[in-house]
């Protein structure tokens, strides 16, 4: 037994500076929650949840982590996660569905979870992707993503000249910019680099069918979250009406939510998100899932260093996951706050195999980013 005696909070922030929009919001600020669970022999595990929108959500972060899940964990055994997760989600789903608002419940649990399987590491001097069945492989496949809305055709170009081999556009801007985006990007990229696309469910079925063609004559491989609302329903009927493939997962919250979709033969990609779903236990068995209906995963991830370093760890020890999104933006609450971070070469990344999440945090840069740190208020 491994008790939690501590739990804490920090939000971290940057400026996000250089134009970084979806077809709904800019993004303001790179934004993170770093949850951090102590054990009484002195360990501490540092889990990641996701907070990119809206512009207030870590007051909201805060107060849920604060007030809901750290109750559930202080005085618990932390080698028991499994168990762990059962009672946070059992004691706090239904207060999402109540409240209207099951995503952020989710993404405070992930920043719990994650927590834990880093405990876990460390308290076996292994990288958490050696515990779990053991590790599939040593590097993986990465596509760059977030290019546009802006200046499509350089950014493809200084992907394929940093050696990616698979890029993602953002699209969902209006027919005519996505239209250009698309042929900048493809034009940029070249034959030899795979293209893909995200419209942040800019669209209703009927426009997802007129872009239809632009997809196709751009060679875009499949597109995410193509539907308003994602509604399963009008993702096969797009899917029935252009053939084209299609990938989501990133707002799907929970193995239980993923099942009609893994099951449908609209859905070629399954995109699980690590600090939004339910952290890597939950990851782990949406990957399971999605190797019995025989589809990919390709995790989500636009989050800060905690994040990709469970992202990595999963990648490592699922025989489903067939590439990891790795975001090409300014981002400084990812590289600069590890020490060493894992750099794609030639469209590759290695898997890092430290003790815990397998990555080392660089504690002043984390420092210096913290904006908010908040302990656990345990109730009597």
């Amino acid at each position: 037994m491994s008790r939690i005696v501590g739990a804490r909070l920090r939000v971290l922030r940057a400026p996000a500076n250089d134009g970084i929009a979806m077809s709904f919001s800019p993004l303001r600020d790179r934004s993170i929650v770093l949850v951090e669970v102590t054990t009484e022999d002195g360990l501490t595990g540092r889990g990641e949840s996701w907070i990119n929108y809206p512009p207030w959500a870590a007051e909201e972060r805060v107060a849920t982590l604060r007030e809901g899940v750290f109750p559930l964990l202080l005085g618990e055994d932390a080698t028991r996660i499994s168990a762990l997760h059962r009672r946070l989600c059992a004691r706090l789903d239904p207060l999402g569905r109540q409240w209207g608002a099951p995503g952020p419940i989710r993404q405070a649990i992930s920043g719990a979870d994650l927590a834990l399987w880093d405990l876990a590491g460390l308290r076996a001097g292994a990288a958490v992707s050696t515990l779990a069945g053991g590790r599939v492989r040593d590097r993986i496949p990465v596509y760059a993503s977030s290019l546009g809305p802006e200046d499509v055709g350089e950014k493809a170009r200084e992907c394929v000249g940093a050696g990616h081999t698979a890029v993602k556009v953002k699209l969902g801007f209006g027919r005519a910019k996505d239209e250009r985006n698309l042929a900048e990007a493809r034009e940029a990229a070249g034959p030899g680099v795979t293209l893909y696309a995200d419209a942040n469910q800019a669209w209703d079925v009927a426009e997802a069918v007129a872009m239809a063609p632009l997809l196709r004559d751009a060679g875009v491989e499949w597109i995410e979250e193509p539907v308003r609302g994602n509604p399963l329903a009008g993702l096969e009927e797009l899917h029935r009406r252009t053939g084209l493939p299609i990938a989501t997962g990133e707002n799907l919250y929970g193995v239980e939510q993923f099942r009609d979709f893994a099951a449908s033969p609209a859905i070629a990609v399954l995109q699980p998100d690590l600090a939004k779903t339910g952290g890597l236990t939950e990851a782990l068995a949406v990957c399971a899932l999605a190797a019995a209906h025989g589809k990919s995963v390709l995790p989500h991830l636009y989050g800060g260093a905690v994040a990709y370093a469970a992202t990595l760890q999963l990648a490592a020890m699922a025989e489903a996951v067939t590439g990891v999104e790795y975001d090409v933006r300014d981002n400084p609450l990812r590289d600069p706050l590890l020490a060493g971070p894992p750099t794609p070469e030639r469209g590759l990344v290695d898997l890092p195999d430290l003790p815990g999440l397998g990555v080392r945090l660089d504690e002043t840069a984390v420092a210096a980013a913290t904006e908010t740190e908040v302990g656990a208020t345990p109730r009597t």
